[in-house]
C-alpha cells in the first residue's frame, strides 16, 4: 500500500508540474495602492456602512480607519499572543446598520490547561471602545503549542453564524474526535446559541456546535453567492492544502487521508481518498500556504467575475482561482512578491481590497 501511496504522489507531482505551466501571471497588469500602512500582520478587516474599516492586527490592536486616520479600540478582551495566536478574525452581524454587532476570533487563555485556545466574541463599539461584550464560544482545552488557531468568521443567507478552529496541532487527538475542540468548522446561532438541527445535537458528549470535522487549519471561508454553499480552505502539511465545500456533519478526512506528506518527508497516510469522507475539490502541492478566501462579484476586473481570490502566504502573491462546475480549472498569480497575504475582501465599491503582512491594507487597481 505504501508503494502505492508513492506512486499516487509520484503522479500527483508530475500532473501539478505539468500544470504549472498554465499559471499565469499577471503582476504587469494590475497596479495596488496602499490604503492603510503601518499594520504588522492584517488578520482580517471588514467595512463599515460609512465606508470606514475595522481592522484586526495579530499582536492585539482592533484598528478603525477613515479618512486616512487609525484610531484603536479599546476594551479588548485578553488575548494571548501564542505562535500563530492572537487577534484573528472578524465579521459583521448581516443587519448591522440596525443591531451593531462585530464578531471576532482571538487566543484565549481563560479556562482549562496552560496556554491558549481559539474563542469567538461578539461586541458593539461606541466611543472608539468596546461594550456589550458576550463570550459566545471558546475551545477547550488550552494547548501551549502555537499552532493552528485557524480561524474565519462566515454568516450564512441565514444569518447563521460560521466560525473554524484548527487542530491546535493534535492532529492525532482532536481533528476526527467530535467530543473534543479542535479541526472542526462550528454553527451558532447570532447569539451564541445552539442550532437545534445542528449534525451532533443528539449524540452524547459531542460538541453540540460542531458542523463539519476533520479539518487542520482552516483560514479561509466564504459563502459561494451562486450555490449558497459554503468554501473553505485549509493548510496541508507539507503539500495538501485544500479547497472543501463544506456540508453539514461530514468528515473531511485530516489526517485519516491527505496529499501532504510531514514537513521531514515522511508519510502521513497512506490514502487520499476513503470512503465516508468528503474530498477536496481542489489541493495545492507544494503547499501555497492559503489564507484569506473572496468570491468576486464585481464587474471592475475583467474575467473575474465569479472566481474566488486566495491568499498565498508562502509564496507572497495573490490567487484568482478560475473555477468551473466547482472545479479550480486554471490559476492565475496576481501581484507576485507583494508580500504574506493575509486577508482578501471585497470592498462596498467593487474594488478588491487585500491585507499584506508588512505593508497594510492594499487595493488592487487595474491598469489600462
Amino acid at each position: 500500500m505504501k508503494h502505492v501511496k508513492h506512486l499516487l504522489l509520484t503522479l500527483l507531482l508530475l500532473h501539478f508540474f505539468a500544470c504549472a505551466q498554465e499559471k499565469k501571471s499577471s503582476s504587469s497588469t494590475y497596479d495596488y495602492e496602499v490604503i492603510v500602512s503601518g499594520i504588522d500582520i492584517p488578520w482580517g478587516f471588514v467595512f463599515l456602512p460609512d465606508n470606514a474599516m475595522l481592522i484586526t492586527e495579530k499582536s492585539g490592536a482592533l484598528v478603525h480607519f477613515k479618512n486616512g486616520k487609525k484610531t484603536n479600540i479599546s476594551g479588548l478582551p485578553k488575548i494571548t499572543r501564542l505562535g500563530q495566536g492572537g487577534l484573528l478574525d472578524i465579521a459583521l452581524h448581516p443587519n448591522y446598520k440596525d443591531n451593531g454587532w462585530i464578531y471576532f476570533t482571538y487566543a484565549s487563555s481563560e479556562g482549562e490547561g496552560s496556554g491558549a485556545n481559539t474563542a469567538l466574541m461578539r461586541a458593539k463599539i461606541k466611543n472608539n471602545s468596546l461594550i456589550d461584550k458576550e463570550l459566545l464560544y471558546k475551545a477547550t482545552p488550552n494547548y501551549t503549542s502555537g499552532d493552528h488557531f485557524g480561524s474565519r468568521i462566515l454568516f450564512d443567507q441565514n444569518n447563521y453564524l460560521y466560525f473554524s478552529i484548527g487542530e491546535r496541532g493534535q492532529r492525532d487527538k482532536n481533528p476526527q474526535d467530535i467530543t473534543r475542540d479542535g479541526g472542526k468548522i462550528y454553527r451558532l446561532h447570532d447569539d451564541g446559541s445552539i442550532p437545534s438541527d445542528n449534525p451532533f445535537v443528539n449524540t452524547p458528549k459531542a460538541k453540540k456546535a460542531i458542523y463539519t470535522y476533520g479539518h487542520r487549519n482552516p483560514q479561509g471561508m466564504i459563502l459561494n453567492p451562486e450555490t449558497n454553499t459554503i468554501w473553505a480552505h485549509e493548510h496541508g502539511p507539507k503539500g495538501g492544502d485544500e479547497i472543501n465545500i463544506i456540508s453539514k456533519g461530514k468528515n473531511y478526512g485530516w489526517p485519516v487521508v491527505t496529499f501532504g506528506i510531514n514537513y521531514w518527508g515522511t508519510s502521513i497516510s497512506d490514502f487520499t481518498e476513503k470512503k465516508g469522507m468528503a474530498s477536496p475539490i481542489h489541493h495545492w502541492t507544494p503547499s501555497i500556504a492559503p489564507s484569506g478566501m473572496c468570491y468576486v462579484t464585481s464587474n471592475k476586473y475583467s474575467g473575474w467575475k465569479g472566481n474566488i481570490l486566495v491568499g498565498s502566504l508562502k509564496f507572497q502573491y495573490l490567487n484568482r482561482c478560475i473555477i468551473k462546475n466547482n472545479s479550480v480549472i486554471k490559476e492565475e498569480r496576481i501581484l507576485e512578491d507583494i508580500g504574506r497575504v493575509r486577508a482578501v475582501v471585497q470592498g462596498p465599491d467593487e474594488f478588491i481590497y487585500v491585507g499584506i503582512e508588512n505593508v497594510g491594507i492594499v487595493k488592487i487597481i487595474p491598469k489600462n
